[in-house]
């Protein structure tokens, strides 16, 4: 099956096929990226912008193991525009697409899996 979100050519290689690392990967992938999001909603509404900028740096590492690139890019430019303080207008639209494709990448970590 092809994956929209997570490219599991990478996947395997760090993890050599095996399917526990890639089990583990997934689970600490799932958590991370609710806490994540939990805590840039949060770090977003007391306008704290550094730490959003730390956020996304974090974030963007998580989803680079993914092969999650354009959500990797995404999140760079979160990270400099939240370290620079610029375009506050734009960084709900950010967490939200973090979310929205981490959980469905997720989703297809699952799958995968199921069907390993």
């Amino acid at each position: 099956m092809d994956y929209k979100f997570i490219k599991m050519d990478y996947l395997n290689s760090v993890s050599e096929g095996d399917p526990e690392i890639i089990r583990e990967i997934l689970l600490i992938f799932k958590d991370q990226a609710v806490e994540i999001s939990d805590e840039m909603n949060l770090r977003l509404s007391e306008k704290d912008y550094p730490l959003l900028a730390f956020l996304a740096h974090k974030a963007k590492s998580s989803v680079a193991i993914m092969g999650m690139d354009d959500l990797a890019a995404l999140l760079k430019t979160f990270e400099i525009q939240a370290k620079e303080g610029n375009d506050h207008e734009l960084y709900k639209s950010y967490i939200t697409r973090f979310k929205a494709d981490t959980d469905e990448a997720v989703k297809e970590l699952e799958h995968y899996m199921n069907n390993l």
